[in-house]
């Protein structure tokens, strides 16, 4: 019977906790992408590409990986279930989340403000500066017009 009701609490083979890092960046990037009503393929492209950078994840971990956090995404009710985690992190690793965030928001040229209040919302969440924030924000936008 304690069996029976251990397996009820227990994660299937493959699946990640909501707090893993790397999961809980993905939804976040995620729902960033389509928080304007539209994901696009450039942000796809752009949020496995951060992934595999970021976590040297290769193209089928980045897949199961996004597959998975677009699920945990459209069941989460607010931003805590994944934030939670992430404020445990050294602050240049919560710095970097920032950055990869910007740079789906800037990979169409534009920042709508909906993107700009989710990414506010999440430093506030993690602890990242105002100053930071807008560093970031102004590298980013920079580092795009360039390209």
């Amino acid at each position: 019977m304690f069996e029976a009701i251990a397996r009820l609490f227990q994660k299937p083979d493959g699946v990640r906790d909501a707090h893993d890092p790397k999961l809980a960046v993905a939804a976040l990037l995620v729902h960033l992408a389509a928080v304007d009503g539209q994901m696009t393929e450039d942000e796809k492209r752009t949020i496995k590409s951060a992934l595999k950078q970021h976590y040297g994840l290769d193209d089928a971990e980045v897949e199961k990986l996004v597959k998975e956090a677009a699920f945990r995404d459209a069941e989460a009710v607010d931003f805590y279930r994944f934030t939670s985690g992430l404020i445990q992190l050294e602050m240049e690793d919560r710095i970097e989340i920032i950055r990869l965030m910007w740079t789906v928001v800037y990979v169409d040229d534009t920042n709508h403000e909906l993107e700009d209040n989710m990414v506010w919302r999440i430093a506030e969440l993690l602890g990242v500066s105002s100053r930071d924030r807008t560093i970031l924000r102004n590298q980013i936008k920079n580092e795009q017009a360039a390209e």
